[in-house]
This record gives C-alpha cells, sequence and structure tokens, in this order.
C-alpha cells in the first residue's frame, strides 16, 4: 500500500511537471500578468492551471508568488487584484510588489488550496529554484530540501542532480535525496547508501534526519541507520573538541590584547596599575565616539570606523597614560602598595567621570559588515569579528616585539628593565623611558578596547572585566615577557573554555585562579622569567 500511494505521488507529480513544460513549449507561454487575474475567485482545477502556466512563464516573479499560495499567504480583494501578505494586516501588490491601500482595495480573503496542489506547488517552487540560472539560489533551494526531506521531491532532485555541474551544489542535492529517501520504503541497499551519504555530512542536522528515521526503520535497516549514528556522534565529538580550542584561542587573544601592556608597564616600572582596565575602556569609548561622528557626518565610511578608531584610541589612551605617569606614578616608584592605591582610586576617578559624560548605560558600537556573520570550516562555526581580533592580536603582538627588539626605545626599555640603576649610570634618561613605556602600555591597551567594542557591551565598568584575568595571564607566563603572556593567555584561555562545560563559568575562573595560585608556589616568576640583575637581586 505504502509503495502503491508512493507511485501514485510519482505519477501525479511527473503528469503536473509534464503539462508545464508542454505549455512552456507552446506558441507563446503567458506572462505573470496574465495569468494573476485567472487565480481570482479560481477552482482547485483553474489554480492548478495557473500554477502551471506560472511554472511555464519562467519568470523571477512567478517564483514569490507560488511560495506564497503554497504557504497561504496569497490573498485576493473585494476590487479584484492578486496580493502577497507581507505582514500583520499588511499586504503587497503579487505583481508589482508595492504596498496595498486597503482603504482602496476592501476586504481580503485568503486564496485556499488543498494538499494535492500544495505538494504540486512545492514541487514546482523546487523545480523553479533547483533550475535556477544563479548556483547560489540552486544552493539554497537544495539545503531546504534537505532540511524538509520530503519524498514527493525525489523526481525533482533526480532531474536537478543529473544536470548539476556545480560540486558544492550537487553534493547538497545529494544529501537532500538521501535524506528524502529515508521517509520511504526503499529497499535495505538503498537505505544503506543513503545512511552513507547523509553520515559523511556529519554535522547535527544529518545527525537529527537519522535519529528521526531510526523510529519507523525495519529491522534490516536499523543496523546502517544505527551505525551511521554512531559515525556521526564521533565526528561531532572531535569536532567539539576543535571548536573549544577555537574559542578558548579566541578568549585567549582578548586575554592577550588586554594583558599585553600590562605585561610592558608591571615588567619594566614595577608599578601594579590598577587602572589599566580603564585605559581599555577608554578604547572602547574612542571607538564609539568616532562611529557616532561617522554615523552624523558620513555614514558611507562606517565600514572603516575601525581602521580610524585604531591609531586615535591609541593616542588618546597613551597620552593619558603619560599624564598619568607623569603626574602621580613618578612619584610613587619603589612604593608598590601605593601605586596599586592611587591607580585603584585614578580608576574610579576615570570611571565616574565617563558616567558623568557618556552615562551609565551600555552604549550602542556596531560592527562593519566585513566583521559581521559567521562562516563554517568543517565542523567549525566561527564568527567573523572573533577571526578578526585573533589576527588583530597576532598584529599587535608582532608590532610590540619589533618595537622592543628593534627601537632605540626597546633597547631602552630593555635595560631598564634588567638593571635600572645600571642604565641611568649609562646616559639613559629613565624618567624619559619610564613615560613612554606607561605611554605604549596604556596605548595598547585602548587598542584592546577597540576590539573589545565589537564583542562585548561597552560600559564604563568595561575595564572591570579584564583586570583581574590580565594580572593573572601576567603572572602566570612571566612578569614582562611578551612571550610568557602569549603563552599564559592562550593557556588560560584554552583551559577555561574546557573547564566550562563541567564546572560552569564561576567555578572555572575560580579553578584557573587555584592552579594558578599553586603554579606559582613551584615557580614564583612564571614560565619565562626574566634574567637581570636587578631582577634576580
Amino acid at each position: 500500500m505504502r509503495s502503491l500511494n508512493r507511485l501514485t505521488r510519482y505519477l501525479s507529480l511527473m503528469v503536473f511537471l509534464a503539462l508545464a513544460v508542454l505549455a512552456a513549449g507552446s506558441a507563446r507561454a503567458q506572462g505573470v500578468s496574465e495569468i494573476l487575474p485567472t487565480m481570482y475567485d479560481a477552482s482547485l482545477g483553474e489554480l492548478e492551471d495557473a500554477v502551471a502556466a506560472l511554472v511555464a512563464s519562467g519568470e523571477d516573479a512567478a517564483l514569490p508568488i507560488l511560495q506564497a499560495l503554497g504557504e497561504g499567504e496569497l490573498y485576493q480583494s473585494d476590487t479584484g487584484g492578486i496580493f502577497i501578505e507581507t505582514g500583520r494586516n499588511a499586504y503587497a501588490d503579487a505583481l508589482t510588489g508595492e504596498a496595498a491601500d486597503l482603504d482602496a482595495t476592501g476586504e481580503m480573503s485568503v486564496i485556499r488550496i488543498n494538499n494535492s496542489l500544495r505538494r504540486d506547488i512545492a514541487a514546482a517552487v523546487g523545480s523553479l529554484t533547483l533550475m535556477s540560472d544563479n548556483p547560489g539560489a540552486r544552493l539554497a533551494a537544495a539545503r531546504e530540501l534537505f532540511s524538509t526531506a520530503e519524498p514527493d521531491a525525489i523526481p525533482v532532485l533526480d532531474e536537478a542532480i543529473a544536470q548539476e555541474t556545480d560540486a558544492t551544489v550537487l553534493r547538497v542535492m545529494e544529501q537532500a535525496r538521501a535524506a528524502a529517501m529515508l521517509k520511504t520504503d526503499a529497499s535495505e541497499d538503498e537505505i544503506a547508501s543513503a545512511v552513507a551519504v547523509i553520515s559523511a555530512r556529519g554535522d547535527r542536522q544529518a545527525l537529527a534526519i537519522l535519529n528521526s528515521s531510526l523510529a519507523g526503520a525495519s529491522d534490516d535497516q536499523r543496523p546502517a541507520i544505527e551505525a551511521g549514528i554512531a559515525q556521526i556522534n564521533q565526528a561531532l565529538a572531535l569536532w567539539g573538541v576543535g571548536q573549544n580550542v577555537w574559542y578558548g584561542v579566541s578568549l585567549g587573544s582578548v586575554l592577550l590584547l588586554a594583558a599585553i601592556g600590562l605585561a610592558i608597564t608591571f615588567g619594566v616600572m614595577g608599578v601594579i596599575n590598577m587602572a589599566h582596565g580603564e585605559m581599555v575602556m577608554l578604547g572602547a569609548y574612542v571607538t564609539f565616539v568616532i562611529q557616532e561622528i561617522i554615523r552624523t557626518t558620513s555614514p558611507g565610511l562606517f565600514d572603516y570606523s575601525l581602521a580610524i578608531a585604531i591609531p586615535m584610541a591609541f593616542l588618546v589612551t597613551a597620552m593619558i597614560g603619560i599624564a598619568i605617569e607623569r603626574g602621580v606614578i613618578r612619584w610613587l616608584y619603589g612604593r608598590p602598595l601605593e601605586t596599586l592605591l592611587a591607580t585603584w582610586g585614578l580608576s574610579l576617578i576615570i570611571q565616574q567621570s565617563v558616567r558623568t559624560i557618556f552615562g551609565a548605560t551600555n552604549r550602542d558600537v556596531g560592527n562593519p559588515s566585513w566583521m559581521s556573520g559567521a562562516f563554517e570550516l568543517g565542523g567549525l562555526a566561527i564568527t567573523w569579528n572573533r577571526m578578526w581580533i585573533v589576527v588583530f592580536a597576532i598584529v599587535v603582538f608582532s608590532l610590540l616585539l619589533l618595537v622592543l627588539n628593534r627601537t632605540p626605545l626597546g633597547l631602552q626599555m630593555r635595560a631598564v628593565t634588567q638593571n635600572r640603576r645600571m642604565a641611568s649610570a649609562m646616559g639613559i634618561r629613565t624618567p624619559w623611558v619610564d613615560a613612554m613605556t606607561f605611554g605604549l602600555g596604556s596605548g595598547v591597551a585602548g587598542l584592546a578596547g577597540v576590539a573589545l567594542s565589537q564583542i562585548d557591551n561597552v560600559s564604563p565598568n568595561l575595564g572591570q572585566g579584564y583586570i583581574i584575568d590580565s594580572f593573572m595571564v601576567v603572572v602566570f607566563g612571566g612578569v614582562g615577557n611578551l612571550w610568557g603572556t602569549l603563552v599564559g593567555a592562550l593557556t588560560l584561555g584554552i583551559a577555561n573554555k574546557f573547564l566550562e562545560p563541567y564546572a560552569g563559568a564561576v567555578l572555572a575562573k575560580i579553578l584557573i585562579l587555584v592552579l594558578i595560585i599553586l603554579f606559582i608556589q613551584r615557580r614564583p616568576r612564571g614560565l619565562f622569567a626574566l634574567k637581570g640583575r636587578a631582577v634576580e637581586a
């Protein structure tokens, strides 16, 4: 009986498509503008003829009309017009797309169809999209058919597969056909072949299709389906490990940006800068201000807002950092407790100043188009904003290495780090190096704020969420060592993401902190300790 019903549906579908082909080959195919009036107050038979004529017309306007009819969103008005429902009490002319004036059109009533015609329409829509000249449209149609997995679509898919030349589209079409085959009473070999195709896809959607088909499978079909489910679960577990590694690298890049400036000031100057998080926050607000200026003056430049914000954030926060060092920090060298209290007080002052100027609520910092959306790499889901932040962190890290190892300022900073008194005796102006170092560290923190504005809420409390993590990264990696900061940030980021699924976000941070405490009991100077007389004294 099931085979007979399936054969009947296939014959009906093929007859319907054949009628459409015959209509297409007639002396003059009707246009959409000529077909629409025939759908007003039409019977089911007349609607079937209209659907076949719409398919035969080959016009782009036919597709949305067929889709609306199949989904119960095609309406007719008292005045004789045909409209597509676009929202609650909102309609658009089916031919022109112009919004309907309800006062002029009068009452709307839906054009009703039965299940048989609805299946024919679905096949017609699939035929139109699967045979489109646009590979993107064909791919979207194949993906939709894979998600619905309707057996009635198999003949259309067979025809499309025979003509398809794009390898990516062809693969998805074959997957859609396999998913549809699982809902039929096909032979054991056919089911096994379909399961193999879907198992090769290896994602959660494929797993859901196999799980749903398992319930209605026969005893002969169940082993193949169960093997396919096991194969997908194994692949998903491996991809899950890779996804956690990516999340860890993404978090590590954020921690690196937030901590790398602190590593410079803490390592060279020995200053416990509790206002470092506020430099990060100020960098985010610089991005917000620049985007607001661009929105009001030159909206077309919005995609370039971050390129403008990066140097501005660096300069603004670097100048503020130099002012803090010259005005407060330089009087407190050698007294770490006083620097901690002074910079903590400065952080409160900066936070309150920002609240007074910008308010206490979160500010909207938009993503440029090239940082929006996501893409898949195998079984990994990667967002563009996170990926660009990872790239940005690598660039900033590389530039800092270049500054420290290939510039006079970097040479003097390393000399002061290793032995301040000897560097001063050799003629290095240590106060100037201190100011430039603090400014550089603050400027890099501002760059971190630009990046964080794309993934976090921009508010006066933004920096407070990263200051503790920054200190943990610096202490774990080795005070003043950039490579140690890199390794520490990535290690803590990956460890955090692997612990979170089992312990939760809060407990994961606590466990990380406990592990760092235990680690520094064995290595008080971190993973990569600096060498030098002053350090070893």
